[in-house]
C-alpha cells in the first residue's frame, strides 16, 4: 500500500475520514500551471506540490487517463487538456449571474474612461480568481483574463469578497493563510480590517498600487441569486489614465448600483 492509499480517509488535518486525499493531490497537480506556463514535468509537480515523485508519477498517468493532461513523450512533460477547460466552461455556464454579470460590466466599462477594465471574480484558497472580464477599449490595457489571479488579502476584489463573505467563510480563509504561515495571517487580518473600514465609509474597496503599483481600482461584493456565492466585481485601469477621484465619484456609485442589480439586494453591512 503505497501514500496515495494509506491516507485516502485523511484531510489535511489528518482527522477528516471522508476526505479524499489521492484526489485532493491530482488537483493540486492540476493547480500547479501558472500563467504563461505550456508544460510541466514530473519534477515540477513533485517541487510544487512537495510530494514524493513516485506519487506525482501515478498521479499523472491517471490524470492523463482522465484526459485532464496530455503528456509528452519525448519532451517527459505534460500540459493541460481539453478536459480541464471542461470542467472550467461547466462551471462559468453554470454561474446564476452569468449572462446579468457581463450586461453590467459592459455597462461600467462603457463609461466616460475608454480605460477601464472590469472583472468578476470568487475566492478560491488566498486567491480572487477572475471568472469574467470585459477589458478597455484602448490598446494598452491591464493584461487580465479568465482565469487571472490575485491576492485576496492586498487586491481590492479580494478584500470585497472576504467583506461579503459569512463569518465562517471568512475564518476559514484566515485558516489557510495559517497554515502557510502564521504571518501571512496576520497581515491578512490587518488588511481586512483596514479595508471594511473603508467600505463603510465608501461603499466599496480600494486597491491604490496595493496589488500593483501601476493599477488602481475599486471592488464590491456581489451574492448569486441564492446567496450562497459570493464574488467580487472591480473596475480600474493603469494608474496614470485611471485616477482615484474618478473611480470614487464617478464610478463607484456605478459599481455598488451594478451589484445591488445582480444581487437582487442591497448589501448588507457585516
Amino acid at each position: 500500500m503505497d501514500d496515495l492509499e494509506a491516507n485516502a480517509g485523511e484531510g489535511a488535518d489528518g482527522k477528516d475520514r471522508n476526505f479524499v486525499t489521492a484526489l485532493a493531490r491530482g488537483l493540486e497537480v492540476l493547480r500547479c500551471f501558472r500563467d504563461g506556463e505550456v508544460s510541466l514535468s514530473n519534477s515540477d509537480f513533485s517541487e510544487r506540490t512537495g510530494l514524493p515523485k513516485a506519487t506525482v508519477s501515478r498521479l499523472t498517468h491517471t490524470l492523463c487517463a482522465l484526459d485532464y493532461l496530455v503528456a509528452d513523450p519525448r519532451g517527459g512533460t505534460y500540459r493541460l487538456s481539453a478536459g480541464v477547460l471542461h470542467l472550467g466552461f461547466g462551471l462559468l455556464s453554470g454561474m446564476d449571474i452569468g449572462d446579468r454579470a457581463m450586461q453590467e460590466m459592459e455597462k461600467l466599462r462603457d463609461g466616460p474612461n475608454s480605460s477601464i477594465t472590469v472583472a468578476l471574480a470568487e475566492q478560491h484558497q488566498l486567491d480572487a480568481v477572475y471568472l469574467a472580464t470585459c477589458v478597455s477599449y484602448e490598446s494598452v490595457t491591464l493584461a487580465i483574463r479568465v482565469g487571472t489571479r490575485l491576492p485576496i488579502f492586498h487586491s481590492a476584489i479580494g478584500q470585497a469578497i472576504l467583506i461579503g463573505m459569512s463569518t465562517d467563510a471568512r475564518e476559514a480563509v484566515f485558516d489557510i493563510a495559517a497554515r502557510r504561515d502564521p504571518q501571512t495571517e496576520a497581515d491578512g487580518r490587518a488588511w481586512y480590517a483596514q479595508a471594511l473600514a473603508i467600505y463603510e465609509e465608501k461603499g466599496f474597496c480600494v486597491g491604490y498600487g496595493s496589488w500593483r503599483k501601476d493599477v488602481n481600482g475599486i471592488a464590491v461584493p456581489v451574492f448569486s441569486l441564492g446567496g450562497k456565492r459570493v464574488f467580487g466585481l472591480n473596475v480600474g485601469g493603469p494608474s496614470y489614465r485611471v485616477k482615484p477621484k474618478q473611480l470614487e465619484t464617478v464610478y463607484g456609485p456605478r459599481l455598488i448600483k451594478a451589484a445591488e442589480t445582480l444581487s437582487i439586494r442591497p448589501f448588507q453591512k457585516p
